[in-house]
């Protein structure tokens, strides 16, 4: 969240004396082996360790075969680890790692590659056709510096630019931060077509001297040509648009939408880099470009919408890249802010070091945010800030967020029937990988999140309001399904003790009167617990109206419950291997707290109830 009256989901009131475990011992942590599955869903991914790196032994790999697949398929894309099977270097391997504020921690897989010296690389040997690159970094804070590329051996002409500009965030009123958001993304078009087996190596040269440079993963693409003008559309260039980005086209985009509502007409972004130095205001309109690597808008905030709109305000194939530099709560300086109506239809957008990339509140029905990508946002990459019925967010993929990735906020009015479904979450270095907070009858399935850090889930379902009045609690069914969950939870420094992979919250109101359903759920190397049952403002309000009906649970760092309030689920066909610690925790807070209730059902396998912990055990690690 980065509301601004608000700090954080996980301020905590629990009071002092809460025990808990250390943190899990490296060498046991274990990756998880995507790139057989092909669990994620995007053409190629590589998530898995197995680097063919002389520096150091890569983690154990998970052997999972998943019942479903799930989260974002993006056409023509790959993502490698630089510690994965595709990768080799001669760098030093940094993790695995789940301490708060390291840059192992925060990298995807806990794992990344540093260059510390003249010669030192990450090559990746391609799996599929590409012709564009978008490489996930670090480096020290206030560098910045270049970094050479090569291709099948050949170093190419033009260097990559990289900075620390956008990273570094801190955020002291968020109690229990830390500075966070190490990591950033620099993209490339090739111009040439590589091919299966081709490699990319980036490696630091004698001019490249801002050591040492922290590599987590590569992005491939096989990007396709720049689209045409489609027909009955008015160009931005006709109204004196400036494709070089030298001069501001505020006033240019605001004459050409305003000439495409007379004449019932598209406005169209030729390839090229514009800059938007002040916000549209837009009631309705279609604005398409030549594609999200072409049509390049440089702009803060490109929309701000500050009351409901007619809409629909569609918009597809362009980039929106930001500059925004530390987390602005108090600042509507989102990418796309406010209402885009009823039926609005977002398609193929990438948007990048914004401070959000869609805050989408005030009046939006029926929108669609489909097959668009986000990165490196100082907070959320997509929240749906109350008044919010029908939209669905799907085939996203959004990764090192500030704050939550995927969030429903059903404040200052009700969000309902809305879906996140087959989005990619990844590396949110505070908060959630996927929130709800309040809210009636909405659905998240078939997504995918990872690597989620302090103060947040990997999946949460909340009754935490952040702001009142006006915030409307869980009611009607909430469902969630076919989600997988990788190596996500995190030791809270406000609690003192873990947040499980998946969490259950009656915060600010008793989680009654409603039906959360989980069904065929995958939780896989959590480094503490899989399913959390908490009042997380430590009053010990009850969670009741859980079903937990199919999940497998692979890896654990200590039991498959945490229960930390009162309250009943339903349970069913859980089945897990490789859990830390037998047992179920029953620890609540405060102390005279009735325990929870487990209503065992059929089909639960590998986990028992006994014995009963009243305490946060130590981590353990997992037989891979």
């Amino acid at each position: 969240m980065s509301d601004p009256t608000t700090t954080h989901s996980a301020v905590d009131a629990r009071g002092p004396g809460r025990t808990h475990g250390a943190r899990r011992a490296a060498g046991g942590l274990t990756a998880f082996a995507l790139a057989a599955s092909g669990l994620l869903g995007m053409g190629t991914v590589v998530l898995a360790s197995g680097s063919a790196s002389a520096a150091a032994p890569a983690a154990p790999v998970s052997a999972f075969t998943p019942s479903f697949n799930a989260g974002a398929n993006i056409p023509g894309f790959a993502e490698y680890l630089a510690t994965g099977p595709n990768a080799a270097t001669n760098g030093s391997v940094i993790g695995p790692d789940y301490t708060q504020g390291d840059l192992a921690t925060e990298a995807v897989g806990r794992e990344a590659v540093q260059l510390t010296a003249p010669g030192q690389y990450v090559q990746f040997t391609l799996s599929k056709d590409a012709n564009a690159l978008d490489l996930d970094y670090a480096l020290a804070q206030g560098a910045s510096g270049t970094l050479s590329v090569y291709v099948n051996g050949k170093r190419l002409p033009a260097e990559l630019s990289l900075t620390s500009q956008y990273s570094y965030i801190s955020t002291p009123d968020i109690y229990g931060s830390t500075t966070h958001h190490f990591y950033n993304d620099v993209r490339l078009l090739l111009g040439r077509e590589l091919h299966r087996g081709d490699t990319v190596r980036f490696e630091v040269g004698s001019q490249d001297t801002a050591v040492p440079y922290t590599i987590n993963l590569a992005d491939f693409y096989q990007v396709a040509a720049p689209l045409k003008q489609p027909a009955h559309s008015i160009s931005v260039l006709s109204e004196g648009a400036d494709p070089t980005g030298a001069t501001d086209s505020s006033a240019a985009f605001a004459a050409t939408i305003a000439a495409a509502d007379a004449a019932h007409k598209s406005v169209w972004i030729p390839a090229g880099n514009f800059a938007v130095d002040s916000p549209l205001q837009i009631n309705s309109a279609t604005i398409e470009g030549a594609g999200d690597w072409y049509t390049q808008i440089h702009s803060d905030e490109f929309i701000n919408n500050t009351a409901a709109v007619p809409g629909p305000v569609n918009l597809a194939n362009f980039a929106i890249l930001g500059s925004t530099v530390g987390r602005h709560d108090d600042s509507t300086e989102n990418a796309i802010n406010g209402s885009l109506g009823t039926g609005a239809v977002v398609d193929g957008l990438w948007i990048q070091n914004t401070n959000v990339g869609f805050w989408l509140e005030y009046g939006n029905t029926d929108v669609t945010v489909k097959n668009s990508e986000v990165f490196d946002t100082d907070a959320d990459g997509l929240n749906l800030n109350g008044n919010a019925t029908g939209v669905t967010a799907t085939n996203d993929f959004i990764r090192n967020t500030g704050d939550d990735g995927l969030a429903i906020w059903s404040y200052p009015a009700e969000d309902s029937h809305d879906t996140f479904s087959r989005d990619t979450v990844e590396q949110t270095n505070l908060a959630n990988g996927i929130a709800e907070y309040g809210g009636t009858d909405n659905t998240i399935s078939h997504d995918v999140i990872a690597d989620t850090n302090a103060l947040g889930s990997g999946l949460t379902i909340s009754n935490e309001q952040f702001a009142s009045p006006g915030f409307t609690t869980l009611s009607g069914t909430i469902t969630v399904s076919h989600n997988t969950v990788l190596r996500a939870g995190a030791m809270n420094p406000n609690w003192g003790h873990p947040m499980s992979a998946i969490q259950i919250d009656a915060y600010d109101y008793a989680i009654s009167g409603v039906n959360i359903d989980f069904h065929d759920t995958n939780v896989i190397d959590s480094p503490y617990s899989a399913f959390e049952l908490v009042s997380g403002d430590g009053t010990g309000l009850p969670v009741d109206g859980l079903t937990i009906d199919g999940a497998k649970v692979q890896n654990v760092g200590t039991v498959v419950f945490q229960a930390e309030t009162a309250g009943s689920a339903d349970v069913s066909n859980v089945h897990a291997t490789g859990v830390g610690v037998a047992g179920t925790v029953q620890n609540q807070y405060p102390p005279a707290t009735p325990a929870f209730t487990f209503n065992l059902g059929q089909g639960n396998t590998g986990w028992g109830l006994t014995p009963t912990l009243p305490y946060f055990p130590n981590p353990v690690p997992s037989v891979p």
